[in-house]
């Protein structure tokens, strides 16, 4: 079956999810407006969220807040998951070279080993590089010691490429741990904003469902896997920068 046309389906699993969703009290304040837009898959059905459960506990799902900068400018962090692809990653890097902007691409492992030679290209040009684990695992109560070892084997690719160790992850789906922080000095970015382009091939309609959406310090979740969602990443950032937006990468964003 066609991916997008799986994932399409998986939407209606997603609002059924939200009824539920809604009912329960996040840690952090931003991760409610993240659960209208957080991608889910049918798994989740087995989690509980929000520490309902001890065993659960320290499972997070969904958005996250960023830190305001302090010298006051409006700011805003870009970001690319599932990649590099053989040609829709260079296209975007092309187009992100021409406007001067810097993004974060959280790459799985097994792409990153494909296309090393992309992956050096982000390093070179800028763009912060985090780990998206190695075939793409979601997180389950039942799978932590293998999604342990795709984040250390991802962590591995990327050193392997750049030489230099990567303490970001996006992790699939937003399902995290705590204990992984500590344990593999990881440390977890969601986002704020998903436009969700991996279901569409309208790039006008995933610009419509960010810019209108859009404010200072939000971090937006796209895919470097899609023509449409390269279209549509490249307008975004005409029309932000038109608006006074500075595009910086995530950890610029958090930290400065």
């Amino acid at each position: 079956m066609n991916v997008r046309k799986w994932m399409k389906r998986m939407v209606i699993l997603d609002l059924l999810m939200l009824g539920l969703l809604f009912l329960i009290h996040s840690r952090e304040e931003a991760a409610h407006a993240a659960l209208e837009t957080a991608g889910r898959s049918a798994a989740y059905a087995d989690l509980e969220v929000g520490g309902q459960d001890a065993a659960y506990a320290d499972l997070e799902v969904g958005g996250q807040s960023a830190a305001t900068g302090g010298d006051g400018t409006k700011r805003i962090a870009l970001t690319f998951d599932d990649g590099p692809h053989p040609r829709y990653t260079e296209k975007l890097l092309d187009g992100l070279k021409e406007r001067g902007v810097h993004a974060t691409f959280f790459v799985t492992g097994a792409n990153a080993e494909k296309y090393p030679e992309i992956v050096k290209r982000m390093q070179e040009e800028g763009h912060l590089i985090g780990n998206h684990t190695y075939h793409h695992v979601q997180l389950t109560a039942a799978n932590g010691e293998q999604f342990r070892k795709e984040i250390i084997s991802t962590n591995e690719a990327i050193r392997e490429i750049t030489g230099e160790d990567t303490e970001y992850i996006r992790p699939p789906y937003g399902a995290w741990n705590k204990r992984y922080e500590e344990e593999l000095n990881m440390f977890p970015v969601l986002w704020t904003i998903d436009p969700r382009d991996w279901c569409s091939d309208d790039a006008s309609c995933i610009v419509r469902n960010t810019i209108g959406r859009v404010k200072e310090n939000d971090i937006i979740l796209m895919h470097d896997q899609y023509q449409s969602s390269i279209a549509a990443a490249l307008e975004i950032v005409d029309e932000l920068q038109e608006e006074g937006y500075e595009f910086v990468t995530v950890d610029e964003l958090l930290f400065d």
